[in-house]
């Protein structure tokens, strides 16, 4: 599914701009929809694909929201300004059907890490995420200071 920008909701702040909202594709799920055909029951691959259905992954201007489960829901926000770096991980069999699995790390205590996989169009929503992170930072006139020695020869 192509990430697309919607209008507020009642999820965001009257504010925020959603730049980016999608799941992770259903291609992920294309080896459960084959074991139909062989051995698994149907009712396996239909509770995978309603699982990446409900599982939403929403960039604003101001922070990045990931909502997961099906009848009990978990959310969880990473404010843009703690976001330290990211990467992009294409694997053949994801660059195949446009796919890719993207790293997110934070300095926020409950999500230092963020592992996004089978997300459509990775490059535009590293992009758009790349954008949303300098200009909150400039907004809030936040900038990362690592404390540390560059050098490991280095000790006090």
């Amino acid at each position: 599914m192509l990430g697309h920008v919607m209008a507020n909701n009642e999820t965001t702040k009257p504010d925020e701009v959603i730049l980016w909202e999608g799941s992770p594709s259903q291609w992920q799920n294309l080896g459960w929809w084959l074991a139909c055909f062989l051995v698994v029951p149907i009712p396996f691959a239909f509770w995978q694909w309603l699982a990446t259905a409900n599982h939403r992954i929403t960039l604003t201007k101001q922070r990045l929201r990931i909502r997961t489960g099906v009848f009990s829901k978990k959310n969880e926000d990473v404010e843009l300004y703690r976001v330290k770096d990211w990467s992009l991980e294409e694997p053949l069999n994801q660059r195949m059907v446009g796919t890719g699995k993207i790293s997110i790390f934070s300095s926020d205590k409950s999500s230092p890490e963020l592992h996004l996989s089978w997300i459509t169009k990775p490059a535009e929503f590293v992009e758009a995420l790349r954008g949303a992170v300098e200009a909150v930072r400039d907004t809030k006139r936040v900038r990362e200071v690592d404390m540390g020695f560059e050098d490991d020869n280095h000790s006090h």
